[in-house]
């Protein structure tokens, strides 16, 4: 009886101990994880670093070099409402993740369509801008030409490397050729130089090329290729991270201040004196 006594009080003792434990342990884990957190890091440095790449309207460069677009205003407004202040790092669009994992800025904010093979690497937020990719093409050169009349060895794609309209142009035109360039404007240059016949890229970029010139560009379908949602993107394992910009990036959309903001920079061009022509 005794000896079965002293087993009962050890386990009892044991169980009480590890009742203690555990939430000792979960408490400690919870505030690792607060601790690592991007957001902590922005709140004690006073600063939010955003990874963005250029390309009209998203974020871009105004007469006097200053960066201008959507992204910078999503970017400003964000900061301001962390109450901290804003470094926008621009880079190359297919270094823009890698620089990211690396620890060279916060988070991307840059037009980054949702996609599942990106979403291996990185976190999505919630989207915070839609959009989809038309056809930019060269009058002269695709006249009279079908979609299926692009999927051609004799026709050339052009686009940016790394970006969504790339991988679209392989998937729905594998047969064609495409040439790759680390700006949007290259790969729109080449259809308006004649030396490839079509690009695509999310609107309105396409409308406002033709609409500049009209004598050698169009956009020749109505149909939107890969319509899908833009998130920021933040490292994996941050789960706080998500949390705040989730919160942030909904309240916008319900304040109207985002639908405010895309249809600014997308369905007008009040701002085009602003950008070189």
């Amino acid at each position: 009886m005794t000896i079965t006594r002293r087993l009962f009080g050890a386990a009892l003792g044991a169980a009480m101990a590890a009742g203690v434990a555990l939430p000792a342990a979960a408490q400690s884990a919870s505030q690792a994880l607060i601790s690592d957190s991007v957001i902590t890091q922005i709140q004690e440095e006073g600063v939010i670093r955003i990874g963005l790449s250029l390309f009209v309207p998203w974020s871009m460069r105004d007469v006097n070099g200053d960066l201008i677009g959507f992204e910078l205003d999503v970017g400003r407004q964000l900061a301001e409402d962390m109450g901290v202040e804003v470094e926008f790092v621009p880079t190359a669009w297919d270094g823009i993740i890698p620089a990211l994992l690396a620890g060279n800025f916060d988070v991307i904010i840059s037009g980054m369509s949702v996609t599942p093979q990106r979403n291996l690497t990185v976190n999505f937020t919630d989207p915070y801008a839609f959009s989809g990719l038309a056809i930019l093409a060269n009058r002269e050169m695709t006249a009279g030409m079908s979609l299926e009349d692009l999927n051609s060895p004799d026709v050339i794609f052009s686009a940016r490397r790394g970006a969504t309209p790339a991988v679209v142009i392989a998937d729905r035109f594998p047969e064609a050729q495409l040439l790759l360039f680390d700006e949007d404007g290259a790969a729109a240059q080449e259809v308006l130089n004649g030396n490839a016949h079509a690009t695509m890229a999310s609107q309105p970029s396409p409308n406002r090329e033709a609409g500049r010139h009209p004598d050698v560009l169009y956009v020749p379908f109505d149909q939107l290729f890969d319509p899908r949602g833009e998130g920021f993107a933040v490292r994996r394992g941050d789960p706080d991270a998500l949390n705040y910009f989730n919160n942030w990036i909904a309240q916008q959309w319900r304040s109207g201040w985002l639908q405010e903001r895309h249809d600014y920079w997308f369905a007008t061009e009040d701002w085009a004196d602003q950008v070189a022509q």
